[in-house]
């Protein structure tokens, strides 16, 4: 794989002008998950009501120099009672293959944190593909921690 050089990348929130390439990344991203397949009509819809309540949902994009999003991650808060306060769900973190490796990953990361702690998360939590190795060895190295606790779902 190949990492294209990296200059001028901005870390910001997404708009919703953005919302067809957040949906070409999730693309890519749900192409390698077995829990998700792509579908962009959904995607589209989700992302949406995620820009719809900025109180409550953020979606942080990496841009190159020319304004091309790269990369994004998203979080939405939610009440704990385990914990007291608000606690943010980290999902959707993927940057485009070719701009892998180069520090984006951290950088989204770092704002979106600072998004959920600025609006009062004192935790935050995802999700990983047990199977997406890189991942889990990516999240590992930045020092998330692994819990006792085992996702489920249902469909309502």
């Amino acid at each position: 794989m190949t990492t294209t050089q990296i200059t001028n990348v901005e870390i910001n929130s997404a708009t919703y002008q953005d919302i067809p390439a957040l949906a070409d990344l999730l693309t890519e991203l749900f192409s390698i998950e077995k829990d998700f397949k792509p579908d962009t009509a959904k995607q589209v819809t989700g992302l949406g009501l995620m820009l719809n309540k900025p109180e409550q949902a953020v979606i942080k994009v990496a841009r190159n120099g020319d304004g091309t999003v790269i990369g994004m991650v998203s979080a939405q808060l939610v009440i704990s009672p385990a914990e007291g306060p608000t606690s943010a769900w980290v999902e959707d973190m993927i940057i485009s293959k070719n701009y892998r490796a180069a520090g984006l990953g951290r950088m989204l990361l770092v704002d979106v944190l600072r998004w959920a702690q600025d609006n009062g998360a004192t935790r935050a939590q995802l999700l990983v593909d047990t199977e997406n190795e890189p991942a889990v060895g990516y999240y590992k190295h930045l020092g998330w921690e692994t819990t006792q606790l085992q996702a489920r779902r249902v469909f309502i």
